[in-house]
């Protein structure tokens, strides 16, 4: 079969055996190159990057600009609340606001939260263990989205009894980012899940004004940052917080029962968690695709990209580039090199990669302990998005 362009596997990636599987995709692409470029016309992108060097030097470079769409409408309201985070401010409006999120999201204060971490996975594993006593077959995303949830939950102040409250709103933002995702009813749903959760965020800082508790946002009530700044920050950070540990939790349940060995090795040293996350999150990349737009004329990877040419960089291919990662198609913690791109790099980095680490560190160090026969009992449903990579169901018994 002849060798296919980047516009061909692009396309490709879009189909639904494409977002099911991309990795051959990537793999085909790291054949032509670390920077791909698309013939002009095809595609609203100037250039595809994949290699891991020339991924993590666009990251790091804040002449590539972030944004939300390439046209967006500033009517849409999804569009006002994530074009007010940091998550997509350029400098210097993103550093003044990641100055603030930084003061108060410390490492002796994510250190100190680590204990509060464990004993929430304990208690939602027992939970687990209740639903699913008898061999009865429970689905494994209940509990990777209740743990991630109820840890920013409890991090932010945000009542127990209002997080499921938030699932569908967070899947109706994430659809609409999603690579073709710019249907009119998918812009709808998540204009409308954007101004419920404003007011939410609206009414918990009010409260927060009269009553402060020891939470994070009564910590940042009286930052320097505007109101609606504050609200759409907190928008992104729980949509971001809980949805890619929720894949990065189905992700590493799939890959560890793969490979039973692996099941044994932390069931008798729950410490090798660390490692395996981090394999987790390079072999199985939460976020696949990051979009970028050349603000000077530039070059990357030999390539030259024009000022206002738009850039897809993708995450999960360069996690495998085979330059970097040797048999990067294999997971495998003990590897010598663990580093990845999944939380970014440079002044973007994620600002809740500590948490997500320690939320996947304190479920895989205690599932197998407690459940030592765990298995699949059906094959995993991957979700459809190709932004997020994860799993729409995974049944699984207990054991």
């Amino acid at each position: 079969m002849a060798a296919r362009s980047a516009n061909e596997i692009l396309a490709a990636l879009g189909s639904e055996q494409g977002r099911r599987d991309p990795m051959p995709l990537f793999a085909e692409l790291h054949r032509i190159g670390p920077v791909c470029r698309l013939e002009p016309g095809t595609s609203p992108y100037a250039v595809v990057v994949n290699g891991y060097d020339a991924a993590q030097e666009a990251l790091k470079d804040t002449r590539f600009h972030r944004l939300l769409t390439a046209d967006p409408d500033p009517r849409d309201s999804v569009l006002r609340r994530l074009g007010g985070s940091m998550m997509f401010k350029n400098e210097p409006e993103h550093l003044r606001m990641r100055k603030v999120f930084q003061a108060v999201l410390t490492p002796r204060r994510l250190t100190g939260f680590e204990p509060v971490v464990e004993a929430l996975a304990t208690e939602l594993l027992d939970d687990l263990g209740k639903a699913g006593r008898d061999g009865q077959v429970i689905d494994f995303v209940d509990f990777a989205y209740r743990l991630p949830i109820t840890v920013i939950g409890t991090f932010l102040g945000i009542p127990r009894s209002d997080l499921g409250w938030f699932r569908d709103r967070t899947k109706a933002i994430d659809d609409y980012l999603d690579l073709g995702g710019k249907a009119p009813e998918r812009l709808a749903a998540a204009n409308q899940a954007a101004d419920e959760l404003n007011d939410y965020y609206a009414r918990m800082l009010a409260d927060r004004r009269v009553q402060p508790r020891d939470d994070l946002v009564s910590s940042l009530v009286d930052s320097e940052l505007a109101e609606q700044e504050l609200i759409d920050n907190l928008l992104v950070l729980v949509n971001a917080s809980f949805v890619t540990t929720m894949n990065l939790l189905t992700n590493g349940l799939e890959l560890l029962l793969a490979q039973p060995q692996l099941v044994d090795a932390l069931r008798n040293e729950p410490a090798r968690a660390a490692d395996c996350v981090e394999e987790i999150l390079r072999h199985q990349s939460s976020v696949q695709l990051i979009s970028r737009k050349a603000s000077v004329d530039l070059e990357l990877g030999g390539e030259t990209i024009a000022e206002g040419s738009l850039v897809l960089i993708l995450p999960g291919a360069a996690n495998r580039d085979p330059a970097k990662h040797p048999d990067a198609d294999t997971f495998d913690p003990d590897r010598v090199d663990l580093q990845h791109l999944s939380f970014g790099a440079g002044p973007f980095y994620c600002v809740g990669a500590g948490l997500a680490r320690m939320e996947g560190r304190a479920a895989f160090g205690q599932l197998f302990q407690r459940f030592p026969q765990v298995e699949l009992a059906g094959e995993p449903v991957r979700s459809h998005s190709l932004l997020l990579r994860g799993h729409a169901s995974m049944p699984i018994r207990l054991g």
